[in-house]
């Protein structure tokens, strides 16, 4: 099977579709995910990078979508990948029903730094998951690059209190993250570095791993271009790696599962559960969570669905332009994708 192919443009329209999902709470500053689903002969993929992300940047995503959907997958080394519960910077109050959503997940992601909220918001949501999940139970935080290296160095001083696992993106830059090990380190803060801006939306992803910026990496399949292209950047960085999702319908998380599947080795508990953040879904049965662990299995989009969450007219003529923007991109690039 081939696995560099880019369809003609007539045709990646002919097949795409355009949701708009409500989320369950505020999450990245949004109340609604949009996405475009492409049926392709290898199946469903999606195409859903975030509305402000240029055609440039926006591209490997459309490379990922074209991938699952005209391609498929790599094959898999495991059946099972375990899943980590996504709370967003909500109030402590609401921590309980949204680890709830996650069924039987034993780790939880918990986003801090948000813009407009103090460290001391931090602090309550963490020691709030903390109380719910239990002792055993593993936290981190994502500050999704949100403070500077002394900010972030007395953040995770004073939330190290309740155990983290590990900080994902405490800091904007490479460097930043650099010195940021160091200072913990020296400050006898025993809380590891997960790149993830650092690695998906950088044009050179394995500085990190030549600064020595981070103790292991988070790689999510539409940013990097694909299943194959995270699987090359995972190789050369050679440090452990928790796949993540970019709040995708279930069609976009089948292809987190399929990375995290083929992965040589899987130490983490992966970001793919947030469909559960989303009040709605284009598949009948949604790709969530049972027992803490996603199982390898098809997702049969529902085209009553799809009817039913579709965008309305003006957005779906700005996600035909964006297709076609981001199909120029990669057209004039190399004309490919895959690796």
């Amino acid at each position: 099977m081939p696995t560099r192919v880019l369809p003609a443009l007539d045709e990646l329209l002919g097949q795409m579709s355009v949701v708009t999902i409500p989320l369950h709470a505020r999450f990245r500053r949004v109340t609604h995910r949009e996405a475009v689903l492409l049926d392709g002969p290898a199946g469903w993929g999606e195409f859903a990078p975030f509305l402000e992300y240029e055609p440039r940047e926006a591209a490997r995503w459309l490379a990922a979508a074209v991938e699952a959907a005209w391609v498929g997958w790599p094959d898999p080394v495991r059946e099972v990948v375990p899943v980590n519960a996504t709370v967003p910077a909500v109030a402590a109050g609401e921590v309980a029903g949204v680890v709830a959503r996650f069924d039987g997940c034993r780790t939880a992601k918990v986003k801090v730094a948000e813009r407009g909220q103090s460290l001391d918001d931090d602090l309550a949501r963490v020691a709030e998951v903390r109380r719910v999940m239990g002792p055993d139970a593993r936290v981190r935080v994502d500050a999704n690059g949100g403070w500077s290296v002394d900010d972030a160095l007395w953040a995770l001083d004073a939330l190290s209190r309740h155990g983290l696992e590990y900080a994902e993106q405490p800091c904007a830059t490479v460097e930043e993250l650099a010195a940021l090990r160091i200072a913990l380190a020296r400050n006898g803060i025993d809380v590891p570095v997960a790149a993830d801006e650092s690695i998906r939306k950088a044009e050179d992803p394995l500085l990190v791993a030549r600064l020595e910026a981070a103790d292991m990496v988070v790689v999510k399949v539409a940013p990097l271009g694909g299943v194959r292209a995270a699987l090359g950047v995972v190789e050369a960085c050679g440090l452990p790696a928790v796949v993540s999702s970019a709040l995708d319908t279930s069609v976009g998380i089948r292809a987190g599962v399929a990375l995290a599947a083929a992965l040589p080795s899987l130490e983490h508990a992966c970001g793919l559960g947030t469909v559960a953040l989303l009040d709605g879904d284009v598949a009948a049965a949604p790709l969530v969570p049972r027992g803490g662990a996603l199982g390898i299995r098809p997702v049969e989009v529902s085209r009553n669905r799809l009817e039913a969450l579709a965008a309305p007219p003006d957005r779906v003529r700005w996600w035909r332009e964006r297709v076609a923007a981001c199909h120029a991109e990669l057209a004039s690039s190399s004309g490919s994708i895959g690796a």
